[in-house]
Parts: structure tokens; C-alpha cells; sequence
């Protein structure tokens, strides 16, 4: 099974078992749990991931609409909606929040120390403060790390080896997402100095700005262009795969 199959189902068994956690909170609730689903892009970005969220539900029993409820909150790629997001979600009095990725994740976290959170996450839990150790996470918190935060290095000689001739390297993020942001430039510009590429941070935080980026490449003289682990970029995929040809193409 591939690594991030497996862990969405680590994520699905985890979700499964928060919904028993002895919690004073878990008296209101109603007999039907409800999760709440935190995710900081937007329905439309993740369908696969969402229809395996529901499958691996119902492969734990769930059905969405019959013995469980899912309450979905999108922030559209709007990072700094997620803190009303989450507040809406625990005065709606969820059962538990399945968070996807950090600032979610970091959302849900200041939002309640009551109810159960489950994120699955790219970088360090321990860093980022959500627990306090990975063998025995504390408080209202566990979940899934995906390591591929922890991966940049590998990321950037994998570059190199397609464009063998890259010396000047521009690292992509987005400054709204200030945990990957930190995460990847650290990595990145460590990863750099052992291989002697230079690195130029260039920021995107919408649409609009990943043109503007593209636009700017030559002007940059950027040999390779490395994409952050952020989930928006992810959401915006196709455009980032339509400019890239666009601009290699036509320089």
C-alpha cells in the first residue's frame, strides 16, 4: 500500500477512536457523533482525498448521513479564516475535528482543549507545538505526520539530478502558512550550502501571485523552481503544471 494510503487509514483508525475519548464535552453530544472537518483549501481542491475520507469511514463502520455526521469548514486558500472556522466548529458542539495540515491543525488547537483533535500533518507535531511527544501525545491531540516535511533535502537533490546544470534554485511558499514557510526555507537553504546552489524565496499566497511568480522567473534568472509542502499548492496544481510548461517552452 502506498505511504499516504497508509497514512490516511492510521488517520481514519485514529479518528475512528477519538470519538470514545472520555471527554466531559462528549456528554452533550448527541447519539449520532459529529466530526468536524477543518481543511484550509476548499472542497473542489481534494475530492480524491475527501472520497477516501469517506471511504475509509466507512470501512470503520461510519456512514456519512446515517450513523455519522460531517460538518466540512473550507477557508479558500484564507489561512486566517481558519481560527473563526474552528471556534464555529466546537460551538456546534462536534464529537471530534479531523484538522488537515498545520494551521489547521494549530487552529483547532487554540479553538479547544476539550474536544478531540486529530490532524495528519507534514512537519513535526513536537515542533509545532501540538504535542509534547510522539510516542505519548498529551492533552486532546493526536494524529498522523507524514514526515514529507522532513523530506526537503531529499526534494532538492532530486532537482538537481533532473536539472544537473541548476545553480540558482527559486523556493516557492507561502508566507500565509508561516510554519511550512519556516520549515522549508531552514531545510532548503541547509540542503543548499552541501550542494553549492543558490536559493531565491519567492512568495505566493493566491492565484495571482503564482502568475506573478512565473512572470518573474527570468527576471530572477532562476534555473529550477522548488515548490513548498503547502497544501494550497497543492490545490493548485494544474495551474502550477500549465505555467511551468508554459514558461520552459517559451522561456
Amino acid at each position: 500500500m502506498p505511504l499516504d494510503q497508509r497514512k490516511m487509514r492510521d488517520f481514519i483508525a485514529l479518528l475512528g477512536g477519538a470519538t470514545a475519548w472520555p471527554l466531559a464535552a462528549r456528554a452533550q453530544q448527541s447519539a449520532v457523533p459529529v466530526i468536524g472537518f477543518l481543511h484550509p483549501t476548499s472542497a473542489e481542491a481534494l475530492p480524491d482525498r475527501l472520497r477516501g475520507f469517506r471511504q475509509g469511514l466507512k470501512e470503520a463502520g461510519r456512514l456519512e448521513g446515517e450513523n455519522v455526521i460531517i460538518r466540512y469548514r473550507f477557508a479558500d486558500n484564507r489561512t486566517e479564516l481558519l481560527p473563526v472556522l474552528a471556534n464555529e466548529l466546537v460551538r456546534s458542539q462536534v464529537s471530534v475535528i479531523a484538522a488537515a495540515n498545520s494551521p489547521a491543525a494549530v487552529a483547532a488547537q487554540s479553538a479547544t482543549t476539550m474536544i478531540p483533535i486529530i490532524f495528519i500533518i507534514p512537519e513535526d507535531p513536537v515542533g509545532l507545538g501540538l504535542v509534547t511527544s510522539l510516542a505519548r501525545p498529551t492533552a486532546n491531540l493526536s494524529g498522523v505526520n507524514l514526515v514529507s516535511g522532513e523530506l526537503t533535502a531529499k526534494r532538492l537533490e532530486l532537482l538537481r539530478e533532473l536539472v544537473p546544470r541548476a545553480t540558482r534554485v527559486g523556493v516557492l511558499v507561502n508566507p500565509a502558512n508561516v510554519a511550512n514557510t519556516d520549515t522549508t526555507l531552514r531545510d532548503v537553504e541547509t540542503a543548499a550550502r552541501a550542494t553549492s546552489m543558490q536559493v531565491q524565496v519567492l512568495k505566493a499566497r493566491n492565484p495571482g501571485e503564482i502568475d506573478e511568480v512565473f512572470a518573474t522567473l527570468r527576471h530572477h534568472q532562476i534555473d529550477a523552481l522548488f515548490v513548498g509542502g503547502d497544501p494550497f499548492f497543492t490545490s493548485r496544481r494544474v495551474q502550477l503544471a500549465i505555467l511551468a510548461a508554459h514558461y520552459s517552452r517559451h522561456g
